[in-house]
């Protein structure tokens, strides 16, 4: 457990502040980490998904006596110190080779741990693609192709962790010259001779090109790193810290107004109630082609004196 110390200065106090819980999260960091014994080729796969993840990583030199599924203190423990979100810890031994473990932590604790086997025969890294990289900090584009995403549960949660991962920040609006890259993951349905399927990761650098019309040409090529993951062992999810870690502030939720609603499309709609009317007493429109004007009267009257004089002159004549 690590104390609560006071501020000594102003540094350290917005240092704190920064620390505490916000009702919109800042970007989620991740912590990378070696244990006693690692492979070259573990090390060359963390220092790949770091250069993805930066800036917003942290990555330690030194080795580290930890086993993460038998004691998790020591995950807790850096990941409360370098207030990191994710933690990424590379191993290898003779019964597990080339691992690395994806730990997700809520509050500083852990919430689920995801051990993968990293295939030596089908890996590249970055550097072994010629081809351009794209700036730091670009969020990249996610897809997922496969049904055992969405059925199978360890495949299920390789799926959130990994979505969680590369979210990036949160923003409303994005430009779309600014997406270069994209992740995708794929594989195949699990069988009985092949119960647990590798997933295959690849990163796609994205071009566009003149097409002649008013959409450009995309095209994707490879970059790297190109992985293939064998899922080891699961630590799930606690029902109730996943519960917790999921509950939205009182202060972000939308409150529901009276007779406003919003509709499949998202336009507002909204309903006026009116008491009983009186058409007796409604004041209408007054238009000034049909006020009566003063001379209209005298108007009259000098039409009907006419009219009577010609009826007596036609009666004479007749006579």
């Amino acid at each position: 457990m690590i104390r609560t110390a006071k501020p000594r200065n102003a540094r350290s106090k917005r240092a704190l502040e920064a620390r505490e819980p916000k009702l919109v999260e800042s970007q989620k960091y991740t912590l990378f980490l070696s244990g006693t014994s690692t492979s070259d080729l573990t090390r060359s796969a963390m220092t790949d998904i770091h250069s993805l993840k930066k800036p917003h990583a942290v990555k330690f030199t030194k080795k580290n006596s930890i086993h993460p599924f038998e004691d998790a203190t020591p995950l807790e423990f850096f990941s409360s110190k370098n207030d990191t979100s994710f933690l990424v810890f590379a191993s290898h031994s003779k019964k597990r080779p080339h691992n690395l473990t994806f730990a997700r932590t809520f509050d500083h604790r852990i919430l689920d741990m995801l051990e993968l086997g990293i295939d030596a025969r089908t890996f590249r890294p970055l550097t072994f693609f010629k081809t351009p990289k794209p700036g730091i900090g670009m969020k990249p584009l996610l897809s997922f192709s496969g049904a055992i995403f969405d059925s199978v549960p360890n495949y299920r949660l390789f799926k959130n962790m990994f979505l969680d991962f590369f979210r990036g920040e949160t923003v409303n609006s994005i430009n779309v010259e600014g997406l270069r890259y994209m992740i995708h993951f794929s594989a195949s349905e699990s069988t009985e001779q092949n119960p647990t399927p590798a997933i295959h990761m690849r990163v796609h650098l994205i071009k566009t090109l003149k097409s002649g019309q008013k959409l450009p040409r995309v095209e994707v090529e490879e970059m790297g790193p190109r992985m293939d993951f064998k899922v080891g062992r699961v630590q799930e999810t606690d029902e109730a810290m996943m519960k917790e870690a999921l509950k939205k502030p009182r202060a972000l939720e939308a409150r529901s107004k009276k007779n406003i609603e919003t509709d499949i499309i998202g336009d507002k709609i909204g309903r006026i109630h009116t008491g009983k009317q009186d058409f007796s007493k409604m004041q209408s429109r007054k238009m000034k082609g049909l006020k009566r004007r003063p001379t209209d009267g005298a108007d009259e009257e000098a039409t009907l004196v006419d009219e009577d004089e010609h009826d007596g002159a036609k009666k004479a004549r007749l006579a």
